[in-house]
This record gives C-alpha cells, sequence and structure tokens, in this order.
C-alpha cells in the first residue's frame, strides 16, 4: 500500500509514528477485521449475554460442524473472533493459557474483565515490536459473573478494552451499532429471549438476509446457565421463529 508524496514509507513499520501521529499498520490490522466479511454482533441483557455471527461454509466438501467463530475460554467466559481466523485460534489458544495460569496462581476462574484486560494488553505489546506483528482479530468475550451479573467486553489490535451494554465487529459494524442504539433506546428490559432475538434481528437486518438456523452461530451466558454454551440449529430454530411471530 504505497501513499503518494511525504506519506510513502510510513506503513513498511509496525513501530514507526507517520508525521501526522498515525501507525498505519495498526489501522491494516482494523482493515483486516472489516475485510474477512463477517459480522458479529454482542448483546448484555438484564440476566444474559449473548453473541451471534455469522457462519459461512465456502465448500460444500467442508464439514459444517468443523467451521466456528465460537470458541470456550473458561467454563463461564467464551468469545466470538472476527477476523482472519488463523489469527483467531492463535489469540484464543493464549487466551485459554493466561486463564489456565490464573486458575492455577489464585485458585479460581479468570474474570471477564480480567481476561480481556490480559489479552488487550498483549495486543498493545504487538504494536511496539519491530518483529510482531497485530493480529487481525477483534475479540468480543462474554461471561457470568458471580458477584457483577452478565459481562460483555470488546477487544481490539491497538490493545483497546472496554465493557459494553451492546457492541458489533466485522464488516457493517457502524450500521449494525447504529441499529443496536435505535433499539436499546425502546427497549429498557431484556429478558433472555429478547436478547438473543435483538442479536439475531440486528444481524438480520443489517445484512438484509432471512437467516436459516445454520447461517449463524449463537453462543449465550445467563444467570440460569453461567456456562457459556453454543445455541444447537434446533433452538436457533425457535427464535426466529419467533422473530417471524413478532414481525
Amino acid at each position: 500500500m504505497s501513499r503518494g508524496g511525504n506519506q510513502a514509507g510510513y506503513d513498511r513499520h509496525i513501530t514507526i509514528f507517520s508525521p501526522d501521529g498515525r501507525l498505519y499498520q495498526v489501522e491494516y490490522a482494523f482493515k483486516a477485521i472489516s475485510n474477512a466479511g463477517i459480522t458479529s454482533v454482542g448483546v448484555r441483557g438484564d440476566d444474559c449475554a449473548v453473541v451471534v455471527t455469522q457462519k459461512k461454509v465456502p465448500d460444500k466438501l467442508l464439514d459444517p460442524s468443523t467451521v466456528t467463530h465460537l470458541f470456550q475460554l473458561t467454563p463461564n467466559v467464551g468469545c466470538v473472533m472476527t477476523g482472519l481466523i488463523a489469527d483467531a485460534r492463535s489469540q484464543v489458544t493464549r487466551a485459554r493459557m493466561e486463564a489456565a495460569e490464573w486458575r492455577y496462581k489464585f485458585g479460581y476462574e479468570i474474570p471477564t474483565d480480567m481476561l480481556a484486560k490480559r489479552v488487550a494488553n498483549i495486543n498493545q505489546v504487538y504494536t511496539q515490536h519491530a518483529a510482531m506483528r497485530p493480529l487481525g482479530v477483534s475479540m468480543i468475550l462474554i461471561g457470568y459473573d458471580d458477584e457483577r451479573g452478565p459481562q460483555l467486553f470488546k477487544c481490539d489490535p491497538a490493545g483497546y478494552f472496554i465493557g459494553y451494554k451492546a457492541t458489533t465487529a466485522g464488516a457493517k459494524h457502524q450500521e449494525a451499532l447504529n441499529h443496536l442504539e435505535k433499539k436499546l433506546k425502546k427497549e429498557k428490559k431484556l429478558n433472555f429471549e429478547d436478547t438473543v432475538e435483538l442479536a439475531i434481528t440486528t444481524l438480520s437486518s443489517v445484512l438484509s438476509i432471512d437467516f436459516k438456523p445454520a447461517d449463524i452461530e449463537v453462543g449465550v451466558v445467563s444467570a440460569e446457565h453461567p456456562q457459556f454454551r453454543t445455541l444447537s440449529e434446533a433452538e436457533i430454530e425457535e427464535h426466529l421463529t419467533r422473530i417471524v411471530e413478532k414481525d
């Protein structure tokens, strides 16, 4: 990606700022997330948190059960990874390792916010060293905390992380955010069904697709079932039917 004039060359190294104070390689990592062509949505309800993402099986010969963007990190924490899937697997492995180390050191499972912070700190280090490159993935974490209830966090390649009521990542993420903002202004209370259906309808309306159960993946944690789990196609079908009946 060459730039004309005096901008040329500043995107060659991760460690070099451009004269206007930008790190182009980090910006390109964000571009890689959008260009992966997958959109993900995370929503936090009153007593649950939900992540929904597209499931694209590019080839008829692939086994669809092995294609996933949802990963369990600890019994109560899971995530959806948006962007380059190989980078995603690497980051998931590291996150699991950090979670296991916390469990070994302190004797209890790592809280969602601390895991998000640790992943973000690692990402930030990747923006300082020439020997590494930022990973082209965005991690949306959900978990259920005994004290704080449902948790939703997002980490990006720049090393920034923050908690959300609802968030999105990937292609068309800005349109999805606008949709969520409008919906959350109206709906103050969100039970489990409403939360799942808000996440699915956001994805559906932004991408203008009527989903079949095999087209999406849904990960959930709730007060009743604090363990992270993915919904089966039959459960997704129930939610899709309810959405159609509402309309």
